[in-house]
């Protein structure tokens, strides 16, 4: 069975917020997000273990869903909802094995190239991007654009489809009707953290 992805997908991004990644998802559901990634890149293991079991304990009283970037030992260790994986990550199908049938796992892709391999993999949902310009990334990968998006749309299938990369408030829904499931947004939610609440409101008012 397919989960269903709201339309909005925000990631947690301490540098960015200046808040604890508990905080944001505390925010962030305050707003109405029930899907949350949380990405940490310079944080020890412990360290981020210790963050992701506290806003896990605030996703859970939120109603929240939570997924843990990267780290398949760390949302093992916690029993978070699911893990989202990059290309040079644990193997899909290792993962899978570890986490279980119950775990989401996402994916993220690139190209259409990445995009079509990844429809034959055990993923609950694929992200594809660059689909904008980003500034979240040190080194990110060629945007992929619009057209992109829709040519993975069709070589996907069915399986949930996640644009991320440059997404803002004018583009939000040309991603959405280029083939998106679901936007994952960092800088637009995060970049004014005492308007992360109202923001996320906002957005999910718009999309919806």
């Amino acid at each position: 069975m397919r989960i269903k992805l709201p339309k909005l997908y925000p990631i947690t991004d301490t540098r960015l917020s200046g808040l604890s990644h508990a905080e944001q998802v505390r925010r962030l559901s305050a707003g109405g997000a029930t899907f949350i990634q949380l990405r940490e890149k310079r944080l020890s293991p412990r360290e981020f273990y210790r963050e992701a079991e506290e806003a896990l304990r605030v996703a859970r009283a939120c109603g929240v869903r939570l997924i843990i970037n990267d780290r398949v030992d760390i949302a093992l260790a916690l029993s978070a909802d699911g893990v989202h994986l990059g290309q040079d990550d644990l193997p899909i199908e290792r993962a899978r094995e570890l986490l279980g049938d119950d775990a989401i796992i996402g994916f993220s892709t690139h190209n259409l190239e990445q995009a079509e391999l990844a429809a034959h993999l055990s993923v609950d949902y694929i992200a594809i991007g660059p689909v904008f310009e980003t500034q979240s990334k040190e080194n990110p990968d060629p945007v992929v654009g619009l057209d992109g998006l829709r040519r993975v749309r069709e070589v996907v299938n069915e399986i949930p489809l996640v644009a991320i990369g440059g997404i803002g408030r004018r583009n939000i829904k040309e991603a959405l009707e280029a083939g998106a499931d679901a936007v994952a947004v960092i800088s637009l939610l995060l970049t004014h953290p005492p308007e992360i609440e109202a923001r996320t409101r906002e957005i999910l008012a718009s999309v919806n």
